[in-house]
């Protein structure tokens, strides 16, 4: 297989859609990649996804019997890409644009004969709603391999289906970043409630606004322009608005805005945009409405948004943050929020309580339903600490945390710790003789050189039965050592080959040894028992002040 990309000319195709032309895998694809050095070249793309001629792999596949007939709607889409690159809203909004006219001639010009009579041919055999909602369908898919946020992901779309919920025929629905229209349309029946969107990009608002008229959508009215800065709909006010806004975006105009009226919750800073995305959704909310809105994971505990936090916690208006599973976006395997709000209808008409759903855990294409063990309502006043944090999985992780069983296993651990404290102290008593530094002493480094130890990771070890090991370290630990080992300044810095040990029989050395492992043990218990203590201490505050603990009558 050649290494050197050809020339494009024409269509291309991906290797996901080459294994769909011959009716096999993805990894086939890639195994005859491999296997074959006639395998066509890429003609552009990446390395991580390369694009391919269309008509080489079709002369391939022929070759090697391993192809199938190329179906029209396949040769549309690669018609399209071919004049329209990596601009395929444009494109497909123009083939939408020409279906829809009513003489089948608005819009021709713009397209290439060899288009129009595949899209035309498709329309007749089927519908133009079809056709369109076909490519609108590719062009997801390809944005979703691409690793992209162009679009909202279809498992994105089917959990905010399901966590809004039905609604009224009547009801009037608004999207102000709408997209390709996704959301707006999958949201509720097809012929449900009235529906408003809004769209910076013109032509992805103009092919949403043809999604629906060729799907028989009535009720429908898209338009294109900046929502933050050029709000199309002031007086609209939604029972229901969806939305999953631009992320990351610091320029929306926050300097501009300072004093917009739709900021009652507090004025975002510029790195907190999906804050002013959610203030535009409830602005337009009716008395009574929901939004829900597709938030990053990390809005919810993010310094700059907290004071914005407190105050949709403070009036009642937040009701809901669901956690969705890993793997959910389309470009990233982060998890994902709807955070769900609600326009109290009358003074006494707010929330008392914020339920918490974490999915975090779980498959995203399995069943939406939450299990007891995922969900907690957490109250107002617990949420109004220092930090607002409004993740779900801290606070159901929190609320079903069984603290009597914890703090029984950490008391009888601590008590079992206590007990055996004091017996590891060794007896000791007063030398009247000459002390052990006091005589013959050798050094270290001498004795690494007679091959009587060894360095280990942490301190020297002893590699003859003339030399314990438990002595050795714990002299080197003696005052004397370590005073050896700081400067003047005071600076310390412990050199082992430097120190120096007693000379004494290997039946001493034991016998020493022996007390300074039991000096060792009992450090190291005191140690875990400070931390058994803490835990303790801290698991029984909680656990009061939660209601979980009570003291014993």
């Amino acid at each position: 297989m050649a290494d050197t990309p050809a020339a494009q000319t024409g269509p291309t195709v991906t290797g996901s859609e080459i294994a769909r032309l011959a009716g096999v895998t993805r990894a086939a694809v890639s195994n005859w990649r491999r296997r074959y050095d006639d395998f066509p070249a890429p003609v552009g793309g990446s390395v991580n996804s390369p694009l391919f001629a269309l008509a080489d792999v079709q002369a391939w596949l022929n070759k090697q019997r391993k192809g199938q007939d190329v179906s029209q709607e396949v040769q549309l889409w690669q018609a399209l890409r071919a004049v329209y690159g990596d601009d395929m809203i444009r494109g497909v909004a123009a083939v939408a644009h020409m279906l829809a006219a009513a003489d089948g001639t608005r819009n021709d010009h713009v397209l290439p004969d060899e288009i129009v009579r595949l899209a035309r041919v498709l329309a007749e055999s089927g519908s133009a709603g079809e056709v369109v909602e076909a490519l609108a369908e590719r062009f997801t898919e390809s944005v979703r391999r691409a690793g992209s946020d162009q679009v909202t992901s279809p498992r994105i779309v089917r959990a905010l289906r399901y966590f809004a919920g039905p609604v009224a025929p009547d009801a009037m629905l608004f999207d102000p970043a709408c997209g390709i229209g996704t959301l707006l349309l999958a949201v509720s029946p097809e012929r449900g409630p009235m529906r408003r969107g809004q769209e910076a990009d013109s032509d992805s608002a103009r092919l949403a606004q043809l999604r629906a008229e060729l799907t028989g959508r009535t009720g429908v009215e898209v338009v294109a322009g900046d929502s933050l800065r050029d709000d199309k709909w002031p007086n609209l006010r939604a029972d229901l608005v969806v939305c999953d806004p631009p992320v990351g975006d610091a320029d929306w105009g926050r300097e501009e805005l300072l004093l917009d009226s739709r900021w009652e919750l507090g004025t975002p800073s510029r790195a907190e945009g999906e804050l002013a995305w959610l203030q535009h959704a409830y602005a337009h909310t009716a008395p009574g409405g929901r939004v829900v809105m597709v938030m990053p994971a990390s809005v919810a505990y993010r310094k700059a948004g907290r004071r914005i936090r407190a105050e949709l916690v403070r009036r009642g208006v937040l009701t809901q943050v669901t956690a969705l599973p890993a793997g959910s976006a389309a470009s990233h395997a982060l998890p994902v929020h709807l955070w769900h709000l609600r326009r109290p209808a009358s003074a006494g008409d707010t929330a008392t309580s914020v339920r918490m759903i974490d999915l975090t855990a779980n498959d995203p294409d399995a069943d939406l339903e939450p299990t007891p063990e995922q969900i907690a309502d957490v109250s107002l006043i617990d949420l109004l600490d220092d930090t607002v944090d409004l993740t779900p999985g801290r606070h159901v992780e929190e609320s079903h945390r069984d603290y009597a069983a914890e703090y029984r296993a950490v008391r009888a651990e601590l008590a079992e710790q206590v007990g055996k404290l004091a017996e590891l102290l060794p007896e000791l008593v007063s030398n009247e003789g000459p002390g052990v530094l006091d005589g013959s002493s050798v050094s270290v480094a001498d004795l690494a050189r007679a091959g009587l130890l060894e360095y280990g990771d942490a301190e020297p070890v002893s590699t003859s039965d003339q030399l314990d090991t438990d002595f050795l370290q714990g002299f080197l630990r003696s005052v004397s050592n370590t005073r050896r080992s700081t400067s003047a300044s005071g600076t310390f810095r412990f050199d082992s080959k430097g120190a120096r040990i007693p000379q004494m029989d290997i039946i001493e050395q034991r016998r020493y040894g022996a007390a300074f492992r039991r000096l060792q043990e009992f450090e190291e218990r005191s140690r875990r028992i400070a931390e058994l203590s803490r835990q303790a201490a801290e698991l029984a505050r909680d656990g009061i002040g939660t209601g979980a603990l009570q003291p014993r009558k």
